[in-house]
């Protein structure tokens, strides 16, 4: 029989590694300041062109407005984290499913144990079961 288990996936900080994750997270910042100015933008033209009392409007932009810019103070802590990063450190990049085949004699706890893959730059270098 098979089961799905998780796998932590962990990267290797490198100087390439980091650059992408920088430039990533640069990019996601600038994104959300994007969608900012568009919803002021939109939010100006509802107050124009809608019936609704303006109160309403702004209230409801002004949320997504504020949950973007919880947003890029995370962005900007992440950035500043990376800066911190020392090169050959390992942070957990995601999780994925693995399928494990359990057989009559298994060990539950071997097979259930936590299971990591070790990358640097794009490479698995090491896979801890």
């Amino acid at each position: 029989m098979k089961i799905i288990t998780k796998v932590i996936v962990k990267q290797v900080v490198t100087e390439n590694s980091k650059k992408l994750l920088h430039t990533n997270f640069y990019n996601h910042k600038m994104r959300l300041e994007q969608e900012c100015q568009q919803l002021l933008f939109e939010q100006r033209k509802f107050e124009n062109k809608s019936k609704v009392s303006k109160q309403d409007i702004s209230h409801k932009f002004q949320q997504e407005i504020n949950n973007r810019k919880e947003k890029i103070k995370l962005v900007d802590f992440k950035l500043e984290q990376l800066d911190m990063l020392e090169l050959g450190s390992e942070i957990t990049e995601k999780e994925v499913e693995a399928l494990v085949e359990v057989s009559e004699g298994s060990h539950w706890d071997e097979i259930m144990g936590e299971k990591t893959i070790i990358i640097k730059d794009n490479v698995v270098i090491r896979i801890d079961e």
